[in-house]
């Protein structure tokens, strides 16, 4: 079985875990226009590379704790300076 992966970007930093930023978009059932959506998830950053604005990519994991059931794979691009 795969694992889901998401890219996203990094809002927050706690330590080992981040808030990670995902957008998507989904078409109105009624209208049919395409609507930007957001959600948050919480992910774990073991080697603690991640930094604000950082867009990383996420991978799907056991459940780590009460909120994290992702950790981050790679850090692919920005970030603060």
């Amino acid at each position: 079985m795969e694992r889901k992966e998401i890219i996203g970007k990094v809002l927050s930093v706690y330590g080992k875990t981040v808030v990670v930023a995902v957008t998507y978009s989904r078409s109105h059932p009624l209208y049919l226009k395409q609507i930007k959506k957001k959600t948050k998830i919480y992910a774990h950053d073991e080697q603690m590379l991640a930094k604000v604005g950082n867009v990383v990519r996420v991978v799907e994991t056991r459940p780590l704790s009460k909120l994290k059931r992702w950790k981050i794979v790679e850090v692919l691009s920005g970030g603060e300076s």
